[in-house]
C-alpha cells in the first residue's frame, strides 16, 4: 500500500469522526504522493524545488501517473504548486480506485434519496495496514492527518537523510491547507455581504 492510499483509508476510518472536505483531503494526498516518491528515489528536492530522477515504475496507477506528470524541465515545479496542481480532483480518483479494487463500497438510501451517500470499508490488508500506521503514530501520516486537522498532535522524529525534505513537504502541505481555508473564509463573508444586500429595505 502506498501513504496516499493509507491515507485516504485512515480518513473515512479511524478519523471518521472529523470530517475532511475533499479539497483539504486533495492537498494533503498530493503531499502524501510526492512523500513516497521521494521515499522511492523518484524525485529529490533542491530547497522548494521537485527534481525528477529517471522515470521509473512505481507499482501503483496512481502514483504511476503522479511520477509521469512531473515537470521535467529546469527551474522545476516548486512543492507548492504541485500541491495545487496535482491535488486537483485526486480525492475523488483516489476513491473510485478503492472502489474500483473492492475495497471501498457506497452506500445509497434506497428510502431517503435525497439523503447523500455513505462510504464503507469492507475488511481489508489494507484497511488493518492503515490502522496499524495510524494507531502507531507513524510520522508521516500523523503529520498529513494533523494538517488536516484530523489529528491533534503531529509527530516530529522524523529521522534520516530524507527528513529535511519530508519537513519542507509537510510544511508546503500546512500552508496550502491554511491559504485554502482562508480563500474559504473570504468567500463565505462575500456571499454573505451579497446576501445582506437583498435583504437591505
Amino acid at each position: 500500500m502506498t501513504t496516499p492510499r493509507d491515507l485516504l483509508i485512515a480518513t473515512l476510518d479511524v478519523a471518521s469522526d472529523r470530517p475532511v472536505a475533499q479539497g483539504d483531503l486533495s492537498l494533503a494526498l498530493a503531499g502524501a504522493e510526492l512523500i513516497d516518491l521521494i521515499d522511492a528515489g523518484a524525485v529529490t528536492l533542491d530547497g522548494d524545488r521537485i527534481v525528477p530522477g529517471p522515470q521509473r515504475a512505481m507499482g501503483d496507477r496512481l502514483l504511476d501517473g503522479a511520477v509521469s506528470s512531473l515537470d521535467r524541465e529546469v527551474p522545476y515545479e516548486s512543492v507548492e504548486d504541485w500541491l495545487w496542481r496535482r491535488g486537483r480532483g485526486l480525492a475523488e480518483a483516489y476513491g473510485a480506485a478503492l472502489e474500483a479494487e473492492g475495497r471501498l463500497t457506497r452506500q445509497r438510501h434506497h428510502w431517503l434519496p435525497r439523503r447523500p451517500e455513505r462510504t464503507a470499508l469492507g475488511d481489508s490488508p489494507a484497511r488493518r495496514h492503515a490502522a496499524e500506521r495510524w494507531t502507531s503514530g507513524e510520522p508521516v501520516l500523523a503529520g498529513l492527518a494533523a494538517a488536516m486537522g484530523i489529528r491533534d498532535e503531529p509527530a516530529d522524529d522524523f529521522e534520516g537523510p530524507g527528513a529535511e525534505a519530508l519537513v519542507t513537504v509537510l510544511a508546503a502541505v500546512g500552508d496550502a491547507l491554511s491559504e485554502l481555508a482562508a480563500v474559504r473564509q473570504q468567500r463565505q463573508i462575500e456571499e454573505a455581504a451579497f446576501d445582506n444586500i437583498w435583504r437591505e429595505p
